[in-house]
């Protein structure tokens, strides 16, 4: 599909979130796209890792909110719910290149990715409780190991945005890198991935996220029975609804 771009070159599959009219706001097909992506770069053993970008200035902008909240009762499970279910069994590494706005998901997704590389205007946010819902992606469980509780705390209960600086400094970020070499930066960085022996580095990455595996499959499990719930609560509702409307929410009759 035209909103995500995949390609194949040197050993490295690229994976460009390409709707930037919509600040790479993603919809259900972009999330099966970028799952599919993911899957076919495991499976051929031509790819040696994987590069997920945006555009320098806009790496995504979170949920199509019209496009989640148009989901109905029976369509089963979200592809965003798979996306992110499918990120911490991705065998191959994965390498993000963050420009501009990183939010919701865009945070979150981050999280288990192996570098992650930023520019200096990039601007990260997890804004779940401002919006009545709960975080994903196992960032509960993540963010406060990396970052420390009262850290993690800071960026998931306020959900106010943040900088590269913080990102680094919470462990969310490898590298800062200027906003004119950020793509050629996370390129190199995958090609030099790939240039090594290949078994040893998948191995590698699988002895360092095993110990975790069982406990962020159990959590996220546990975030998104409540993130369903919460999506049918008054609080949900109303954070999303000012949102929609361009207003701040009332939430003083809860």
């Amino acid at each position: 599909m035209n909103n995500v771009v995949v390609e194949t070159k040197d050993r490295v599959l690229r994976i460009e979130l390409a709707r930037v009219d919509k600040k790479n706001a993603l919809t259900q097909d972009m999330y099966r796209a970028m799952r599919e992506a993911l899957a076919a770069a495991d499976a051929d053993p031509q790819v040696r890792a994987i590069l997920l970008h945006g555009a320098r200035d806009c790496f995504t902008s979170g949920n199509d909110l019209k496009d989640f909240l148009g989901r109905k009762p029976g369509d089963g499970p979200a592809e965003s719910f798979q996306f992110i279910s499918a990120l911490p069994k991705v065998e191959k590494p994965l390498i993000a290149a963050v420009g501009g706005p990183a939010v919701g998901v865009g945070t979150t997704m981050l999280l288990h990715c192996d570098l992650v590389y930023a520019s200096p205007a990039a601007r990260f946010q997890m804004p779940f409780v401002p919006l009545g819902v709960v975080p994903e992606a196992a960032s509960s469980f993540l963010l406060p190991m990396i970052a420390g509780y009262q850290r993690a705390a800071e960026l998931l209960l306020l959900g106010r945005p943040f900088t590269a600086e913080k990102a680094l400094a919470a462990g969310i970020v490898t590298e800062i890198v200027p906003e004119a070499e950020l793509l050629e930066h996370a390129r190199n960085a995958a090609l030099a991935v790939a240039a090594l022996p290949p078994a040893s580095v998948r191995l590698t990455k699988q002895l360092m996220k095993r110990p975790l595996g069982a406990a962020i499959a159990a959590q996220m499990t546990e975030e998104g029975r409540i993130f369903a719930e919460r999506l049918q609560s008054g609080e949900a509702k109303e954070a999303m609804s000012a949102f929609l409307e361009k207003r701040k929410p009332d939430f003083s009759r809860f």
